[in-house]
């Protein structure tokens, strides 16, 4: 081989090996390109095409919300992205998420958790329409705390009435004050609803004069590091409809808001052609550990780490009882018929939350009556629940004497046990349907309570909150 042909050979090795090497490159910037999660991320990739809940998939119904929350989705799926500043650690995916409320009474958030939902957006508070009073959620702190300490990243929002500039600062600081101990990484959103019927205090604000108002509020947020969002339906936003949308679009992210049926996999974006990063698609949803519907989110966002609270961290709290019950709003002094556990949650199931007994002749403040048959009362400085039908507001009134049981023709052999009703029965004072027998309390099924004694004549004695009762055997069972 001449040395000629030798250097040819080397030259076309040559070439033949950057060529390889430039394909390999261009493979790997590919594949870096689709990688959205930075290294250190903290938080796991969104869950894909996978809806949570697909166990329960089934329950879930079409929604109703506004004008068209319940319209059809042209094929169209419309603009999810808008030209933003960025939000730190913010990047595009698909992830599914849940808003809930008080509405939703007292989540089990391991379940919910474990039902595979990515991120929730909590219900701090909200102005009431009319009073133009700012409340907080009775459940705020506690889904905050619960679903941060189980690694679902959360976001809050806020249902405002805002008339006026000074207002929309108040509920910002309002809001920011409440979140500064939690861990916020989803944004911070305005909500603002019913402005169209005549009761509200909205009712003659402009186009103008309520987006302004949005932009005070979510300006504040922003300013202390949240991301800014602003939620309101479809039928709203389109064609600055009911608001300045192409303003807020540009300045903020977008939470809009249209009802589909959620069992119609090819439908995956609303019928809206504006900028919108998350999309509530139901309100009829439902999820392992909720015991009410709720309203089920895509966010087309994702976040490469958890938020951290931007103040002290917030003090633990315990579920509010009195969610799920209304109250009848009462103060009159009551004392016990005979004698009542004082209980810290409405469940007699449990020993452990009882923390007083009230006897006849001894008061108590009664604030409130419950639709469930409790009370609320004030006693020896707490708040405290009793039966409702143990109580009078006669406070003279005390315990007739009862005839002693030695003195009863029925008599009753000694047991211990654990019994609850096959369906109902009334537990009496005496153990007869005659007069003077009464009618106490009735039995449910479920209610545990400790049989005391049995006789040959077919009734039991059985202890019924403090109380000696007399019930027929037949009625009970043994409780499982």
């Amino acid at each position: 081989m001449t040395h000629k042909r030798k250097i040819r050979i080397l030259i076309i090795e040559a070439i033949v090996a950057m060529a390889l090497a430039l394909l390999l490159l261009a493979m790997l910037l590919v594949q870096e390109k689709e990688e959205h999660v930075p290294a250190d991320s903290q938080i796991p990739e969104a869950s894909g095409e996978k809806s949570f809940g697909e166990e329960n998939s089934g329950e879930k119904e079409l929604g109703e919300m506004g004008d068209d929350k319940g319209d059809a989705l042209e094929e169209d799926p419309g603009q999810t992205q808008s030209d933003l500043k960025e939000a730190p650690g913010e990047y595009s995916a698909l992830s599914w998420g849940i808003d809930v409320s008080e509405h939703q009474e007292i989540i089990d958030w391991q379940q919910v958790a474990s039902a595979g939902v990515d991120f929730a957006m909590v219900r701090v508070g909200y102005r009431r329409s009319v009073s133009g009073e700012m409340v907080e959620d009775r459940c705020a702190r506690y889904n905050l705390q619960e679903a941060s300490a189980l690694g679902i990243p959360v976001g809050a929002y806020f249902f405002s009435t805002a008339i006026n500039e000074e207002e929309a600062r108040e509920e910002a600081r309002w809001v920011l004050d409440l979140l500064a101990g939690y861990p916020i990484t989803y944004p911070v959103v305005y909500n603002c609803e019913g402005f169209q019927n005549e009761s509200s205090r909205q009712h003659n604000l402009t186009i103008e004069e309520r987006s302004g108002l949005a932009r005070i509020f979510l300006d504040q947020v922003e300013q202390e590091g949240y991301t800014g969002m602003f939620y309101a339906a479809r039928s709203e936003l389109a064609g600055n409809f009911l608001w300045d949308t192409e303003g807020l679009e540009r300045e903020y992210r977008i939470w809009v808001a249209q009802y589909v049926d959620p069992e119609n996999v090819e439908v995956d974006r609303p019928d809206y052609d504006g900028a919108y990063v998350m999309w509530q698609y139901t309100d009829k949803g439902t999820i392992p550990g909720i015991r009410t519907v709720v309203d089920l989110n895509r966010a087309y966002i994702g976040y490469s780490r958890l938020g951290q609270p931007k103040g002290q961290p917030a003090a633990p709290v315990d579920p509010n009882p009195e969610v799920g019950v209304t109250f009848e709003e009462v103060e009159e002094q009551v004392t016990a018929k005979e004698m009542v556990n004082l209980r810290s949650t409405m469940d007699q199931s449990e020993e452990g939350n009882i923390v007083a007994k009230l006897r006849n002749g001894e008061t108590a403040l009664r604030t409130g009556k419950g639709s469930n048959g409790w009370s609320r009362l004030e006693y020896d400085g707490q708040i405290v629940y009793a039966v409702s039908s143990f109580l009078t507001e006669d406070t003279s009134y005390r315990t007739p004497q009862r005839e002693p049981e030695g003195e009863f023709k029925t008599q009753f052999t000694r047991v211990s046990e654990l019994v609850t009703a096959k369906e109902v029965t009334n537990l009496r004072n005496r153990p007869s349907v005659e007069d003077p027998s009464q009618v106490i309390v009735q039995l449910y099924h479920g209610e545990v309570i400790t049989r005391t004694g049995v006789s040959d004549v077919g009734w039991s004695q059985v202890e019924y909150n403090g109380q000696t009762l007399y019930c027929i055997s037949s009625y009970l069972e043994a409780a499982e």
